[in-house]
């Protein structure tokens, strides 16, 4: 397994588009995405301008996305 990216919620979001997922909402400074196909895959993503997503955050995020860190770095 890589190393984890450190990345923005904006950034993040915006390769998570590219790999099909789409915003179903937001909250404050949250988006959730969801995948079209598969309902269940699904995450909210924070977005707090610069600042970088916490690892376990980012962590939680693909298992909950159903992503390796591998398919992330190559969506960046």
């Amino acid at each position: 397994m890589s190393r984890l990216p450190q990345i923005t919620g904006q950034r993040l979001v915006r390769a998570l588009k590219r790999a099909g997922f789409v915003e179903r909402g937001a909250r404050g400074s949250h988006r959730l995405l969801v995948h079209p196909a598969d309902p269940r895959r699904r995450a909210v993503i924070p977005v707090h301008g610069t600042r970088p997503v916490k690892p376990g955050t980012l962590l939680s995020i693909l298992h909950g996305l159903g992503l390796t860190v591998d398919e992330l770095r190559e969506l960046i």
